[in-house]
């Protein structure tokens, strides 16, 4: 790395639809590079493409990251010197080097109609737009100057297309691969500039990245196969001295190690694959998303920096400063990382226990929304501190600890009926009784009073803990049931230890 250049890394997603987590993770590990090495990280959106512009996932891009805690030093929300940060407020830009490519003999102007494409697909099996095919196609290099000036002037469709050597060899040093040769003779002549004079992602990007003086480009190895286009690119356009370094991070594979994991693959197996929900503006149709599944950003971050690199030690979770800390590129593997659902949702739990009652309470604050809109700070932090440890997701939450807040609507008494007697029915008259009077309202001095009160009756303590623990839950679940009663209260616990009694009556009748 070129000490004396400044760290400057981009994430350039397309606002087409959800973010997968292949792409944060890409934004994450820009991001730990850049924050690693005192640099800038760049949010630029690649949105050329207009047949595939989607309204709202800029901001949903936007949100994703910001959830996750990777916030751009620039970006489209936040400009700097380097800006517009949408590929389409830079569309006049592109055009001018598109052309000067094709003055110096780089690039060509290919007038080919969609059809006339098509029809040389179907009498040439696996046909390429190359060196071996342009001269049959209707371009600048196959027709007279005199004809290509006419068609130009008459404002004729047409493309721009990169004008790939012959019998080359294009190499480069990736960060992660190390040495990567291509054959030129195997790469087709790209589209660098479309009909309606919109850049594709091939020049688009090279000329990003140079006028916003890119340093580092990270990005998945799907795009391994553009690299010679983009590195010639470089060079014709004069701007070899000042390319980037290059680093393809590894695909994050499906749970058997065959493939990229899809979106197609987290519906099949019942998992997401998008960090948080989107929602498909034509059609309505939500996809789910880890955040919305119940997962914090915590353990989100952790276990995607996982799939594919480590710190070279035993340790596994990692808060994002430890990341920027602790990262550093020989650590990325160069082979593709299985996702495991089954990991992900342990990153989830350790990070649950982790963090602070204080911190878990604000995340399952908005979870709460539909069953207790104003719930009391301390009540839902004391509810969280005995349940937390049997928390998954965050959306456990509800299902572990619903009776902390609305009373049981029924009870499981088939194990209690059939031993229950008259001799069970006093002691919890009695006991509801006594307890009005009981102070002070503490979990062990609940359960002394209890255990004395069993011990007094002569009866067997199995036969009476049960019973209490259903009457104040429901069923046979929960934290330590004396915790349960003294978080409840005095007049909440007295009153379901009657309506439990009244419920075992009614039913033994």
């Amino acid at each position: 790395m070129n000490e004396n250049r400044k760290v400057r890394v981009r994430f350039a997603p397309s606002p087409t639809g959800g973010l997968h987590l292949g792409g944060v993770r890409t934004a994450l590990f820009n991001y730990l590079f850049a924050k690693k090495n005192n640099g800038d990280f760049i949010l630029r959106v690649e949105d050329t493409d207009q047949s595939r512009f989607v309204e709202g996932a800029e901001e949903y891009i936007n949100n994703c990251l910001a959830w996750c805690g990777i916030h751009p030093d620039e970006s489209p929300s936040k400009p700097g010197e380097f800006g517009p940060y949408r590929q389409s407020e830079r569309k006049e830009s592109y055009r001018a080097y598109a052309e000067k490519l094709v003055d110096a003999g780089k690039a060509y102007y290919a007038f080919d109609l969609p059809e006339e494409l098509e029809e040389a697909r179907t009498k040439m099996p696996n046909f390429t737009y190359g060196h071996s095919t342009r001269m049959t196609m209707k371009n600048s290099l196959s027709l007279p100057e005199s004809e290509v000036r006419e068609l130009l002037d008459k404002g004729t469709p047409h493309v721009i297309r990169i004008k790939m050597p012959t019998d080359e060899t294009i190499q480069f040093e990736d960060m992660i691969r190390g040495s990567v040769v291509f054959d030129t003779n195997l790469v087709d002549d790209k589209v660098l500039l479309k009909a309606d004079n919109m850049p594709t992602y091939h020049l688009a990007v090279v000329v990003d990245d140079y006028q916003m003086k890119i340093s580092h480009i990270f990005r998945g190895e799907e795009w391994l196969p553009s690299a010679p286009v983009h590195i010639l690119l470089w060079e014709y356009l004069g701007w070899k001295n000042e390319m980037p370094e290059w680093a393809h991070l590894p695909l994050i594979l499906k749970p058997d190690g065959h493939g990229k994991l899809s979106k197609r693959d987290g519906d099949r197996l019942g998992f997401p694959v998008f960090a948080m929900d989107w929602k498909d503006p034509k059609s309505g149709d939500i996809t789910k998303g880890f955040r919305e599944l119940g997962f914090l950003p915590q353990a989100f971050v952790n276990m995607l920096a996982l799939l594919g690199w480590n710190d070279g030690t035993d340790q596994e979770l990692f808060s994002l400063a430890e990341l920027i800390e602790k990262f550093s590129l020989e650590r990325i593997n160069n082979s593709g990382a299985k996702f495991d659902f089954e990991k992900a949702k342990w990153y989830n739990h350790e990070w649950i226990q982790k963090l602070s009652i204080e911190e878990i309470a604000e995340y399952i604050r908005p979870l709460m929304a539909n069953h207790q809109p104003n719930i009391d700070a301390k009540y839902l932090e004391s509810v969280l501190a005995l349940t937390r440890e049997r928390l998954t997701l965050l959306t456990d939450f509800w299902s572990n600890a619903s009776f902390f807040f609305q009373e049981p609507t029924s009870y499981d008494l088939d194990t209690i009926l059939k031993r229950w007697n008259d001799e069970k029915t006093a002691f919890f008259t009695d006991i509801g009784e006594r307890l009005e009077a009981f102070e002070p309202w503490h979990s062990e001095e609940l359960e002394s009073f209890y255990k004395l009160a069993i011990q007094a009756s002569g009866m067997k303590m199995g036969e009476l803990m049960l019973p209490l623990r259903i009457m104040l839950v429901g069923g046979k679940f929960g934290p330590h049931v004396f915790d349960i009663a003294a978080t409840l209260g005095k007049a909440e616990t007295i009153s379901r230890i009657r309506k439990g009694l009244d419920a075992i009556i009614s039913e033994k009748a």
